[in-house]
């Protein structure tokens, strides 16, 4: 069953003079300073410090799946509503 464009998490990886990537993800782990968090679609509002590291994006399914990475420091995490921002100072992905 296809989920609802609408209901779709959309995630967001922006560096301090770029968007890095932005697309819909079943789940997106990064490390904070209070250690890994993982969100999901349907997450509370949350807003973390990022700690240096890698940010894993699983993709949906429709969107082709996989898994995205990204290298941030220096920046926060956000989630509202069924967007997750991943904010940093520096940002790019990883092969």
């Amino acid at each position: 069953m296809a989920i609802k464009p609408e209901t779709r998490m959309t995630v967001e990886v922006v560096s301090g003079d770029a968007l890095v990537w932005r697309g819909h993800a079943e789940m997106v782990v990064a490390r904070t300073l209070d250690g890994e968090i993982g969100v999901l679609r349907g997450h509370e509002p949350v807003l973390a410090i990022l700690a240096p590291g890698e940010v894993r994006i699983t993709r949906t399914a429709e969107d082709g799946g996989g898994v995205i990475r990204a290298h941030a420091e220096d920046g926060f995490l956000s989630v509202e509503s069924t967007i997750t921002r991943v904010v940093a100072l520096k940002a790019a992905l990883v092969d």
